[in-house]
């Protein structure tokens, strides 16, 4: 691997990994750990819960045909993105961290050099040895998208060369801050949530945006299909000691990675361990996508509390 050679400065750069990343994330419950539960019987999720973990989307070249790094590769990029994170320069977001440490490439870089965050202010990011967000398609890649999506992203790209703002409605969801889609996948920039919980429904208040999906617990049906929301429409049911969400009745003026108002998602939530909630989500949209895929990401308990997202259009 590239970021090999970043070993020969290994000892100098422990005390920064040690400061600035977790370590790996326990999948495994402490012996003697049971699931806590709420008053009426069903598993307790509620507190706020960070993503910030540095696993990337889609798995890269470097790490094709493995899902899981070893102890040794997993202390090799974690030396990486200490140095990355030493250069002092502008902020990696996202996936950019990993991305760049496994190149090997301490002069990150920006688009905008004027205003930019740095690495100094960024939260600390987690490491797990999962190579991949994505767990299925099993090569965690996200599929190829339609030629119905393919034409939708040209169709829309031809109209805002012509169009780039004759009014507000032909600016960005995100860039108004109407809407920024869900599910919310990107770690270490507004990627904290927090559960509420009573026996009829569950809350779950996203730090982006500071949108709340209120989720009916209690077998109400979906909304009629006429009726469209910018996040969906929620429905949750519990699976044994999982709360699985439903969502659908997307907009069409919404959209997550091209998709379409046939958005549908499922998403798990399963308290695993005292610090750790497993988050998964099934993403289907036939119009957008070949086929259904599906992410994990395992989230931390936070002692933090999530303040007001101050955005308006």
């Amino acid at each position: 691997m590239k970021y090999r050679g970043l070993l020969a400065v290994a000892v100098g750069m422990m005390v920064l990994v040690a400061g600035v990343f977790g370590s790996a994330l326990a999948q495994d419950a402490p012996a003697g750990w049971t699931v806590p539960r709420t008053v009426d019987g069903t598993p307790d999720l509620q507190g706020v819960w960070a993503n910030n973990s540095v696993t990337p989307l889609e798995r890269p070249p470097q790490w094709a045909g493995k899902a899981r790094l070893t102890d040794e590769e997993l202390a090799e990029l974690k030396v990486a993105a200490a140095a990355v994170v030493a250069s002092g320069l502008d902020a990696q977001f996202g996936d950019q961290l990993v991305l760049k440490a496994l190149e090997g490439l301490t002069d990150a870089g920006s688009y905008d050099t004027t205003g930019n965050y740095n690495q100094f202010w960024m939260v600390d990011r987690d490491f797990t040895h999962q190579t991949s967000l994505v767990i299925d398609p099993p090569d965690g890649q996200v599929p190829d998208v339609t030629e119905a999506a393919t034409r939708r992203s040209q169709e829309r790209r031809a109209y805002l060369r012509e169009h780039p703002a004759d009014g507000p409605e032909d600016r960005p969801l995100g860039e108004r801050c109407a809407n920024f889609g869900v599910p919310r996948l990107g770690a270490g920039y507004n990627s904290y949530l927090q559960i509420f919980q009573t026996p009829s429904h569950a809350a779950i208040l996203k730090e982006m945006a500071h949108d709340v999906n209120l989720v009916s617990l209690d077998g109400t049906a979906h909304a009629p299909d006429g009726v469209r929301f910018w996040n969906g429409d929620s429905r949750g049911r519990w699976e044994g000691d999982t709360l699985v969400v439903e969502s659908a009745n997307f907009s069409s003026k919404s959209s997550f990675r091209g998709s379409s108002d046939g958005l549908h998602l499922v998403e798990r939530y399963t308290r695993v361990g005292p610090d750790t909630l497993n988050y998964e989500v099934t993403i289907t949209d036939p119009t957008t996508w070949t086929q259904p895929w599906t992410v994990l990401i395992s989230l931390k308990r936070s002692e933090d509390a999530i303040f007001e997202y101050a955005c308006h259009e």
